[in-house]
């Protein structure tokens, strides 16, 4: 999906893919689509204007690696943007754990969990504050140039309810701006710049 959305912009696009049938079925529609985890991407460095990763890193193995491979091949001057979700945001949105089995979807709450009660419910899946986020990016040749989270579009709600559901997008989408409820969004967005 994202491959093809960069194509519109530029013809040297090229993208990750950790499973192999997905990698191979991104290959139909997207040039460049190599099959690599985040810790170890197959890619010289200092190669790429824009290095993009949507709600990647909390299933990585090691995200602090990964955050050192996205810089590593991110040219000088070039960028990496991060999405990732927002421990303040009222919902577990990769379910959880419960009694032996999984239950997808969102559970609320989950996040405001102490850590060791929180991660015994997902423990496949890791939120980040603000600080935590940051740190990632610690001692590398980096400076931020955004930083805001971002809250839900709704889509499915848009499109099921016509007449509500863009009203309910709208108000969104005005909560990323407003003093308080901006750090509560679903996801943290991150834009820094390679040095």
């Amino acid at each position: 999906m994202y491959t093809l959305a960069f194509g519109r912009y530029s013809k040297q696009v090229f993208g990750t893919e950790v499973e192999h049938e997905r990698a191979v079925q991104a290959r139909t529609r997207a040039t460049g689509v190599v099959q690599a985890v985040g810790e170890h991407l197959p890619f010289k460095s200092n190669r790429f204007d824009v290095v993009f990763n949507n709600e990647v890193l909390e299933h990585v193995n090691d995200d602090r690696q990964t955050v050192r491979e996205m810089v590593r091949v991110t040219r000088p001057g070039g960028h990496v943007v991060t999405f990732l979700p927002n421990r303040l945001w009222p919902f577990e949105t990769h379910g959880i754990y419960w009694r032996g089995s999984y239950h997808f979807g969102n559970k609320p709450l989950v996040n405001y969990l102490p850590n060791a009660l929180r991660n015994r419910l997902a423990p496949h899946v890791r939120v980040y504050t603000r600080r935590a986020l940051l740190a990632l990016f610690a001692d590398l040749p980096v400076e931020v140039t955004h930083y805001q989270t971002a809250y839900p579009g709704f889509d499915n709600v848009v499109e099921r309810y016509p007449r509500v559901g863009p009203l309910i997008r709208s108000i969104s989408y005005k909560l990323e701006s407003w003093p308080i409820s901006n750090r509560f969004g679903l996801s943290h967005l991150l834009i820094v710049r390679k040095h």
